[in-house]
């Protein structure tokens, strides 16, 4: 359990970054009108997530989201591609082979049959959680007619660093944390060094992807209340810094500059898949899905 004290900065911090993602597009309202409604459980909901993310993530840190999930496999992963695509011991022993290749890994990985098996699974899967979203994630995207598999891998992990809560219900605690003067948030841009900035800019372009992409309804009906920013505002904010950190030195050294590129030009097609995984294969609302034993 996270200290009092701890939890305590972190959701500080959480809507801090919340506060940031409104800055970023130049346009919203620097306050929302709470409720009780769906929009607003959904909305603070993402915000709890940040809460639970693992101890790595300090009060003035954000999270490095890097196109590693398919070189994070555990064995457990590659026994479940094994087991559930061999027909034959003959069929094990090759399958194991032609996984030690990379070209033939990553077409092994679009086989149907892996994301038949992770949503028919009852119980406990014995899965990471990289392996799980790389695989749901390359599922939609390809239904979208993205095929690229690096910016499949990002957002893969994207959805793994939001995901890593203990549970996504909110607190009654939630609600009652206090909303922060956009100025503030102007300063903590403005001290940032460049590498923060990348960091915060990046956040910014996940955060809204994250959000209008697995939590779409709350964001569907913010219309409806005073300062609510929409899908177009989530999009705009998104496609702009995902656009500005493309350029940058961090995102060339990390070998990211070309996903960022790919995710500014086609932030409505990956939006569109997200909403599609949120919608048909992953329920936030209770525990009827697959869960992961890691």
């Amino acid at each position: 359990m996270l200290q009092v004290e701890e939890r305590a900065r972190w959701k500080a911090n959480a809507w801090r970054l919340h506060q940031i993602a409104v800055l970023a597009g130049e346009a919203g309202s620097p306050r929302a009108s709470p409720g009780k409604d769906t929009f607003f459980r959904y909305r603070m909901a993402a915000v709890t997530i940040w809460l639970a993310i693992r101890a790595s993530i300090t009060h003035n840190e954000v999270p490095m989201v890097r196109a590693n999930c398919r070189a994070r496999f555990t064995a457990a992963d590659f026994d479940f591609i094994v087991r559930t695509l061999a027909r034959s011991q003959t069929d094990q022993v090759s399958l194991v082979d032609l996984l030690s290749d990379v070209e033939t890994r990553d077409s092994i990985l679009d086989h149907p049959r892996l994301v038949d098996a992770i949503l028919n699974h009852c119980g406990h899967l014995r899965i990471s959680s990289q392996f799980y979203f790389y695989v749901l994630a390359r599922h939609v995207l390809q239904q979208g007619g993205i095929g690229d598999r690096k910016l499949c891998d990002y957002v893969a992990s994207l959805l793994e660093t939001f995901s890593h809560a203990s549970r996504l219900q909110i607190s009654d605690e939630t609600h009652r944390l206090a909303e922060q003067y956009i100025s503030d948030i102007l300063i903590a841009l403005s001290r940032a060094t460049p590498e923060q900035a990348f960091l915060l800019r990046a956040h910014v372009g996940n955060y809204s992807l994250f959000i209008s992409g697995i939590f779409h309804p709350a964001v569907a009906g913010q219309r409806s209340l005073r300062g609510g920013p929409d899908i177009e505002f989530y999009e705009q904010v998104g496609r702009t810094n995902y656009q500005l950190v493309a350029s940058h030195a961090v995102a060339r050294r990390c070998e990211l500059d070309d996903v960022f590129e790919g995710l500014a030009d086609r932030f409505r097609d990956v939006r569109l898949a997200l909403n599609q995984l949120s919608d048909q294969l992953l329920n936030l609302d209770d525990d009827a899905r697959p869960s992961l034993c890691l």
